[in-house]
């Protein structure tokens, strides 16, 4: 696959992405009071250094095989946690808004990629990774739907 000047921009610009988001959801990871958040964020950090080791491929010119499915996402740890105090709920609530604010800004990226890209296949995964940012957010609102922290 050889990438147009824009597009090999474009990667540049998620792959940085990725590489924050990796880099936020295991420091936030460690930081989380809940045991289901700590869990619910090292999850997730794992699925974005897989977005970034795709994107790493493509910018090197190869695309591994599409994923033809999304699988559905993991909402084990999105329950109703018990915090030792008040302070450690906002805390934790913190760094759910945060990420979710990261990944609606990531979703956003990849739509403009989506668009940008003259690679059919290319095209679908990063298709397929956008969906799986948007579960991400997902996971994050059901856990902060379930502990009272989304208004």
């Amino acid at each position: 696959m050889t990438l147009t000047p824009k597009e090999s921009s474009l990667l540049k610009d998620m792959i940085g992405e990725e590489q924050l988001c990796a880099a936020k959801y295991q420091k936030y990871a460690n930081e989380a009071k809940a045991p289901e958040l700590k869990a619910l964020l090292s999850d997730i950090a794992s699925t974005e250094q897989e977005h970034l080791k795709t994107l790493n491929q493509m910018q090197g010119g190869s695309l591994g095989a599409v994923p033809s499915q999304i699988p559905a996402p993991d909402k084990s740890n999105c329950v109703a946690a018990q915090y030792a105090s008040p302070a450690d709920k906002d805390a934790d609530a913190f760094l759910c808004k945060d990420l979710l604010a990261t990944e609606k800004h990531a979703s956003a990226l990849y739509n403009t990629c989506v668009f940008e890209f003259t690679y059919p296949d290319a095209r679908k995964m990063l298709s397929h990774i956008q969906a799986e940012e948007q579960q991400h957010g997902e996971m994050l609102y059901a856990y902060m739907n379930a502990n009272g922290m989304y208004n």
